[in-house]
C-alpha cells in the first residue's frame, strides 16, 4: 500500500501577520518572499541588489561628505527598496483572509487575522510614505544642483 498524499500542498501555514510584518522590517532584504516561496524565489534575491546598493551610497556620504556624485545616485536606490517593501507589507495586510488562504493556504479553512495585519500596514504606510517621500526630495534636490552646477560651467 501507498501511503496517502498530503492534506494540505504546504506541510505549514503561512500566515498574513508573519508576512506583513517580515516585509515591513526585513522586506528589503526579501524575508517576506523567502517566507513565502522559500529560498528559491528569485524576487526575494532581487531585493537585495538596490539594498546594498544605497547603504553602499550611505557608507560613502558619510565618508567623502555630500558632494560625491556615486553617492547621489546611489542613496535613492535605499528609499526606493525600502518604499517597496512597505508597499509589500501594505498590499500582504490589506489582502482579504479568504483570498490570503486560498492562495497560500489551499485546502486549509479560512482564519481570521485581527489586528497584527492592520497595525503592519499603518506602520507600514507611516515608514513608506516619509521614506519616499525623503527620496524624492533627496533625488529632486540634488538634480537641480546638477542642473545649476552645468548650468555655471557653461557660462564664459
Amino acid at each position: 500500500m501507498h501511503p496517502a498524499p498530503p492534506a494540505h500542498p504546504h506541510p505549514t501555514r503561512r500566515s498574513k501577520t508573519v508576512t506583513a510584518w517580515l516585509a515591513l522590517l526585513l522586506g528589503t532584504l526579501g524575508a517576506h518572499r523567502f517566507y513565502l516561496h522559500g529560498w528559491h524565489d528569485r524576487l526575494g534575491w532581487l531585493h537585495l541588489l538596490p539594498t546594498l546598493a544605497g547603504l553602499y551610497g550611505v557608507l560613502r556620504m558619510r565618508e567623502l561628505g555630500q558632494d560625491d556624485r556615486l553617492a547621489w545616485l546611489l542613496l535613492p536606490l535605499l528609499g526606493l527598496a525600502i518604499s517597496a517593501a512597505m508597499i509589500a507589507g501594505i498590499v500582504h495586510a490589506l489582502t482579504p483572509d479568504e483570498r490570503w488562504d486560498a492562495r497560500h493556504n489551499p485546502g486549509r479553512p479560512v482564519t481570521a487575522t485581527g489586528w497584527g495585519p492592520v497595525l503592519a500596514a499603518i506602520a507600514g504606510l507611516m515608514v513608506g510614505g516619509a521614506v519616499l517621500m525623503g527620496t524624492i526630495a533627496f533625488s529632486g534636490q540634488k538634480f537641480f544642483e546638477w542642473q545649476l552646477e552645468a548650468a555655471a560651467a557653461q557660462r564664459p
